[in-house]
């Protein structure tokens, strides 16, 4: 089964060629084999790339192509570097390109310790809506259960008009906790409400108390 195989492979950050061979998968066009790994900082100008890509596209990010700068590429791994956590998927015919990305990190006040926020995932809109997006989300998730133990919350948001993404969320354990009404724009020259969400890790470990 290919989320099996996938959240295996995360969950022992055993970097290499991921074999993808469900039924699923062959029907979505998924090649035969893809390369899964953690982020490099020789990534960089390919993670520009994808990202530019998924910002033209409606849903892709937050973001519009302007707001992706490399600024923005160099902030958000070197945080994911520092206290979070970034995987990618490589192209699977050309290595000078990336087709997905997820990560995310801690907040910088210390009471904030116990959360992963600032959630962003992206996938290259020729390989969307082939199960690639939550294959990565439920293989990070894995990994933090197992090599996380003190994250205890994992945060996002998404606008209340992306259905599609909402279901996908509360399909792999997230909860929505709230609404943020007329946060972000929406059809029609409208806003909308942005709906916070989180996932709450049944491993985390509390720190002990000195």
């Amino acid at each position: 089964h290919q989320l099996h195989l996938l959240n295996k492979y995360i969950s022992n950050y055993n970097y290499g060629v991921l074999p993808v061979i469900s039924k699923r998968s062959a029907k979505k066009n998924i090649p035969a084999m893809l390369i899964i790994r953690k982020a490099r900082e020789t990534d960089r100008e390919k993670l520009y790339a994808l990202y530019k890509a998924v910002a033209e596209k409606p849903f892709g990010i937050a973001r519009n192509p302007q707001e992706v700068t490399e600024d923005y590429i160099n902030h958000f791994m070197q945080e994911a570097a520092a206290t979070g956590v970034e995987i990618v998927i490589e192209h699977p015919t050309d290595p000078g390109q990336l087709i997905a990305d997820i990560h995310c990190h801690k907040m910088a006040p210390a009471i904030f310790s116990h959360v992963l926020s600032d959630l962003t995932i992206a996938v290259h809109p020729d390989f969307q809506g082939k199960g690639l997006g939550k294959n990565l989300f439920t293989g990070m998730l894995d990994y933090i259960t197992h090599y996380r133990t003190d994250i205890r919350r994992v945060e996002l948001f998404t606008q209340e008009s992306n259905l599609r993404a909402l279901a996908l969320y509360k399909s792999i354990g997230f909860v929505a906790e709230g609404r943020f009404e007329q946060r972000v724009p929406g059809a029609n020259n409208t806003l909308e409400a942005d709906i916070p969400m989180a996932w709450f890790n049944p491993a985390y470990i509390a720190p002990s108390k000195k």
